[in-house]
């Protein structure tokens, strides 16, 4: 192998001064695109946490409505039976077969 002239050495230091350069552009460029991501994966965070926190309250209002809904129920079945033992029964079979076919009770 022949030795390389100065000028030869020069050139092959520039060209690698020049990809150093382009690599450099071409991370920075990822950084940038990447902190981009990362910034709107957080405003997601912080919207879906709102969110989540929102639906937590609402199953827990919703839950809260169907206790007072079933206290209701229990009070108007307790009201039958003082007026028809007999019915109250099968109103109080029928409820309680219907809760348990939906999963509501």
């Amino acid at each position: 192998m022949v030795g390389l002239s100065g000028l030869e050495k020069f050139s092959h230091l520039e060209d690698k001064i020049y990809r150093t350069i382009e690599l450099t552009k071409s991370l920075r460029q990822e950084k940038e695109t990447l902190e981009r991501e990362v910034a709107a994966m957080r405003r997601d965070l912080g919207n879906l946490t709102g969110e989540k926190e929102r639906l937590e309250t609402q199953v827990e209002r919703l839950l809260s409505d169907r206790d007072t809904i079933r206290m209701k129920i229990e009070a108007m079945l307790d009201a039958l039976a003082v007026l028809d033992p007999e019915g109250a029964v099968q109103a109080a079979t029928q409820v309680t077969t219907v809760s348990s076919v939906n999963g509501n009770f």
